[in-house]
């Protein structure tokens, strides 16, 4: 029992803080997983459909850049759970970590790329691609502060007070 007031994750030994760190990185894989495979899924099918075939050529570029960030994205966020399968006690757990944080940070840039394009894709069936743009541009700005820029800052501010 630790200490009023200590920090419990002072507590735990190098080993304890790998295990939890890689079993949290897998539990916010699992988020990020089902969106990625049902935007995937989408993207897949929207050539068979029926509007597809007024989406200009604009349109149909930055959905095939989206197919493709989106294939990217499964591959990165799904890789980790591989990586860690195939490396199962080979007592290299603190590298598949660190190379599969990477790998995630990775696959989410790529997710952010498919999203954006996808709604590129819908707002140009639904408007122009003046409008289409900036709605897929302020999408895209929206992940990025969400996903990159806040957390990185407020990492800096409290990395500074400790």
């Amino acid at each position: 029992m630790s200490a009023p007031g200590s920090d419990d994750k002072e507590q735990e030994d190098k080993k304890e803080r790998i295990d939890r760190e890689l079993i949290e990185l897998l539990n916010e894989l699992r988020v990020a997983l089902p969106g990625v495979q049902v935007l995937f899924a989408f993207l897949l099918v929207l050539p068979v459909s029926q509007g597809f075939t007024k989406v200009d050529a604009v349109g149909r570029a930055i959905y095939f850049v989206s197919l493709l960030a989106a294939a990217a994205a499964s591959a990165l966020l799904i890789a980790p759970s591989s990586y860690h399968r195939l490396h199962f006690r080979s007592g290299d757990k603190e590298h598949i970590l660190l190379t599969s944080n990477r790998w995630a940070i990775a696959g989410l840039v790529f997710l952010e790329l498919a999203i954006s394009g996808a709604i590129f894709v819908i707002s140009g069936l639904l408007f122009d691609n003046t409008i289409a743009s900036v709605v897929a541009a302020g999408t895209a700005l929206w992940f990025t502060y969400f996903w990159y820029v806040f957390p990185l800052a407020r990492k800096r501010t409290h990395s500074g007070t400790s």
